[in-house]
């Protein structure tokens, strides 16, 4: 099995109780005392920081975007993350464990409905809507005191304000396709989502996907370009190269190692198959993040 170099955290790690489930706080002293969060990390929990001031950048799975006052962004446990702030920072951060809401929702996957909770970098950084502002910070103030007060029922209120909070931006976000989709429609892209990320390092192939759903090649290709505007061989792709990209920066790793992980047949059809996708090869890639 492949280790990573780069520091992988838990919520024991950051929390200053023995807390492993859930953990929120002010962002300006949490990122004070976790300076070392600055450095590309990655997470074993899910992670959302709202801004309330602050510039600079932040990079998810290898995106950079830009921080402003009343953005908002969300993370799934995996991807690789880091930040170069300009000045002062302040907000609010959470992070909870992925069983934090398993035992209090019938449904185990409920947040896997929510656009922002996908893992796709490009639909997880928000800018909050003027309208919204002050519901929010009400709804992270309410967090906060839950924290300090510590009740015996604190962890099922937490839970609630979250999923309040999930809702709102929810909302807000969804795209006028998934809108207007049928739920057997947000069912099967939802399953064929679940299907990469088990089996893209064996299966690229969108015909053994399709098979998988019991629909034609032709149907899942129609309802991923309907709904994500790709064809479904991308998204499987796009997957694959993610996936590499996390490994490249792992200086231990040589590229063919990578290839090899990957399932590649040998580092020439890897390196062909990346720059492809990327628009550049492993090895300028990799440049890039280690000096």
């Amino acid at each position: 099995m492949i280790k990573d170099r780069f520091p992988v955290y838990d919520i024991g790690h950051l929390a200053e109780s023995k807390q492993d489930d859930i953990l929120i706080s002010q962002f300006a002293p949490y990122l004070k005392i976790h300076k070392n969060l600055q450095q590309a990390h990655k997470h074993t929990f899910s992670h959302l920081v709202f801004f309330t001031e602050g510039a600079g950048s932040q990079t998810i799975d290898f995106q950079k975007f830009e921080v402003k006052p009343y953005q908002i962004y969300f993370m799934i446990p995996g991807q690789v993350h880091h930040w170069a702030f300009e000045g002062k920072v302040d907000g609010y951060v959470v992070n909870f464990s992925p069983k934090f809401f398993q035992s209090f929702l019938l449904k185990p996957d409920y947040l896997e409905q929510f656009p922002f909770f996908s893992g796709n970098a490009n639909e997880a950084v928000i800018d909050v809507e003027a309208n919204l502002r002050i519901k929010l910070i009400g709804l992270f103030e309410k967090l906060l005191s839950e924290t300090v007060e510590n009740q015996r029922t604190t962890p099922d209120m937490v839970r609630l304000l979250l999923l309040e909070l999930f809702i709102l931006i929810g909302r807000t976000v969804i795209t006028p396709q998934l809108k207007q989709a049928s739920p057997y429609n947000l069912t099967l892209l939802k399953n064929f989502k679940n299907l990469i990320e088990a089996n893209y390092i064996n299966n690229r192939l969108p015909k053994y996907y399709a098979e998988l759903l019991y629909i034609t090649p032709n149907h899942l290709n129609a309802l991923c370009n309907d709904l994500l505007g790709i064809p479904a061989g991308e998204v499987i792709r796009n997957r694959v190269v993610l996936e590499a990209k996390r490994l490249l920066i792992n200086p231990q790793l040589g590229i063919t190692e990578v290839a090899n992980h990957l399932n590649f047949a040998d580092n020439s059809y890897f390196t062909k198959f990346f720059k492809k996708q990327a628009g550049i090869t492993p090895e300028e890639f990799r440049k890039q993040f280690i000096k």
